[in-house]
């Protein structure tokens, strides 16, 4: 836990330095750079509690910059990353998000936790908002194919009432939900093709 609390800092530190006035006439893929760290160069995150952005929603991915970027949605791990973004240059970095692939779903399965997680996640009427899918849509996220990891860490902040800056109808949804239900909800979720 230490080394990573420390790998983030490291990294915060140095691409906090890079968010200059000369940074702005860097081109897309160069500011996009400063995100591969975290989530991936494509998008797909390696990191632990690190979500995807692949293949999310455009809307969503602007809404969630702007978010952060103005400090409503506080994610410490990227306090001041993106402090002088242009809104344009938010659009351009989750147009570029949206249009990459995600990568393929994890091979191993317990059907039956596959099976409690795909029970629960239709007796909560998730495809609602999300669509059956799960791809999401508009400022709706794709939960198909996301990081367990980080579905189980966002559920149980919705559940607890900690998920500030986000959209309050999850924490009605999920208030309540124990522990168990989550992790069988976020295994099939993460399991669960983005096609």
């Amino acid at each position: 836990m230490r080394l990573l609390a420390v790998i983030k800092v490291a990294v915060w530190l140095g691409v906090s330095m890079l968010v200059t006035p000369a940074a702005h006439a860097q081109t897309t893929p160069q500011r996009v750079a400063l995100c591969a760290s975290c989530h991936g160069a494509d998008g797909n995150a390696t990191l632990n509690g690190m979500p995807s952005l692949a293949a999310q929603p455009a809307l969503f991915l602007e809404t969630q910059l702007v978010l952060i970027r103005e400090g409503i949605r506080e994610i410490p791990s990227m306090a001041g990353m993106l402090n002088g973004f242009t809104d344009a240059e938010l659009t351009a970095i989750a147009a570029y998000y949206a249009d990459k692939p995600l990568a393929a779903v994890p091979k191993d399965l317990d059907p039956v936790l596959f099976a409690r997680g795909g029970e629960l996640a239709q007796g909560m009427r998730c495809g609602i908002c999300h669509l059956p899918t799960y791809l999401g849509r508009d400022q709706i996220p794709r939960l198909a194919g996301q990081r367990e990891d980080f579905l189980l860490h966002s559920l149980l902040q919705f559940r607890n009432g900690e998920a500030s800056g986000r959209d309050s109808n999850m924490t009605a949804a999920v208030y309540g939900v124990s522990d168990d239900d989550l992790k069988a909800m976020s295994y099939f979720l993460s399991r669960v093709p983005a096609q």
